[in-house]
């Protein structure tokens, strides 16, 4: 009977908490979109199932050695362990103290401030006692935690980016670098809530939201991996959220900032761009910016080395792998790690409904900035460019772009938008890079 008792008050069942179930429903909830919607299917299932998997009670699966120590020392009474880890942690706690409720709030308050030294002891001590890393946080930790997720990501998408329409046209340079006003707009937003003490968000918390506007999952997680990596699961799910929702989000605003006579504007067709011209593109790209923003390396170093692959044909091999094999591999274990941020404990806060509402508006500034710098540009240039394909200046490749077309067509059947779209398109992306860039260099 004892054993069975056991059995059961280490079950799940027993040990589940109302926030768990919440978040095993965001979980499902997400696998629903994701399966059924088809809203981003490829980054939604693993977040989703991640988010899942952190949130079984008594597993641990997202917690590190230290935290997974402290939670059964507490739950048996472990005062030997809880002693051993105080230390390190700086809490004033010591072997054969009474174990009440309120020490698990003190514990967890520690872990949170603790520096990355002083939890590498204390894991290193709960290991000496038995326990380890969950298998989500050893995820997390390889492929988030040293930032080679995000960047693989990128030299995948840049591998599989072609910057014709924007050499074809480099004007739409400005429409791309416009749309990032969505960054710096919502940074300056979540330090005005922090101002007026609605919510509560530090500077580094601020511009990592602020990425979201840019609408680039793998910049928005390695950005908020560099400056606020508690705020990931939040600003990832938020950023890859509003991207599956680009075809909701933006013909709104689009139709509201535009005519119908400047809806119905036909655009030339494009020239031709040589083989040389787009191999020496990336090149000068990440020269001229990296020299003057070396932050911005990492991020435009792996696309443009991506989009180099592609172009130069004579590594066909390792273009195919970086636009394929690679990118779903990686694609894997990012979703996977980022789900290991939806835990209850660190999700359900009054932050995250922050960061949902400052990531829409976010979209939304960046979508607006795109389309009226269109409008000014055709005050200043004898071909007129149809303010819609402003919109695709935030960097969801290629659903903006498409969105800018579908738009397009409805206002005009014979008008195709789709290739003048893309410049702008891949322009954000490049914009995205270096906003990421400057805010890492500026805060971090």
């Amino acid at each position: 009977m004892d054993k069975m008792m056991t059995l059961w008050t280490g079950s799940g069942l027993f040990n589940i908490e109302l926030g768990q179930v919440v978040m095993i429903a965001i979980g499902l909830l997400l696998l629903y979109l994701a399966i059924n919607k088809k809203f981003e299917p490829l980054l939604l299932v693993p977040i989703g199932f991640g988010g899942i998997l952190a949130n079984i009670p008594e597993a641990g699966l997202a917690l590190t050695a230290a935290e997974n120590a402290i939670h059964f020392a507490l739950k048996n009474g472990s005062t030997e362990i809880l002693a051993a880890l105080a230390a390190p942690l700086d809490v004033a706690y010591q072997a054969g103290q009474a174990v009440t409720p309120e020490l698990k709030d003190v514990f967890k308050e520690a872990v949170k401030e603790a520096s990355y030294s002083e939890m590498a002891m204390a894991n290193s001590i709960a290991q000496d006692y038995g326990y380890g890393n969950g298998m989500l946080y050893n995820f997390y930790s390889v492929v988030i935690g040293s930032t080679v997720g995000p960047l693989l990501i990128f030299m995948g998408v840049g591998a599989m980016t072609d910057f014709g329409p924007l050499l074809a046209n480099p004007k739409t340079l400005l429409l791309g670098a416009a749309a990032q006003f969505g960054i710096f707009g919502t940074v300056l937003g979540a330090a005005l809530l922090d101002w007026t003490g609605v919510l509560e968000f530090t500077i580094l918390e601020a511009a990592a939201i602020g990425i979201i506007g840019g609408a680039d999952g793998p910049t928005s997680i390695y950005v908020s991996s560099v400056l606020a990596p508690h705020l990931l699961g939040a600003i990832a799910v938020s950023a890859y959220a509003y991207m599956a929702l680009v075809p909701m989000i933006q013909p709104p605003i689009m139709k509201a900032l535009t005519s119908e006579q400047e809806r119905k504007i036909k655009m030339s067709q494009l020239r031709p761009v040589s083989k040389k011209e787009k191999i020496i593109f990336p090149l000068v790209v990440l020269i001229a910016v990296v020299l003057f923003l070396p932050d911005a390396a990492p991020l435009l170093g792996m696309f443009c080395f991506g989009n180099l692959m592609r172009e130069c044909g004579v590594v066909e091999r390792l273009s195919d792998t970086a636009q394929n094999a690679l990118i779903n591999i990686v694609t894997i274990f990012l979703g996977l790690s980022v789900g290991s941020k939806l835990m209850a404990d660190k999700f359900l806060d009054g932050q995250t409904l922050g960061i949902l509402g400052l990531g829409i508006v976010a979209f939304g500034v960046g979508t607006a900035s795109g389309v009226l710098m269109a409008k000014l540009m055709n005050k200043f240039t004898k071909e007129p460019i149809n303010p819609l394909i402003g919109s695709a200046g935030v960097s969801a490749v290629p659903m903006a772009a498409r969105v800018s077309n579908k738009v397009g067509l409805e206002a005009n059947p014979q008008n195709f938008l789709l290739m003048h779209a893309m410049g702008p398109n891949v322009a954000g992306v490049i914009g995205s890079a270096v906003a990421a860039g400057v805010m890492i260099k500026l805060l971090s």
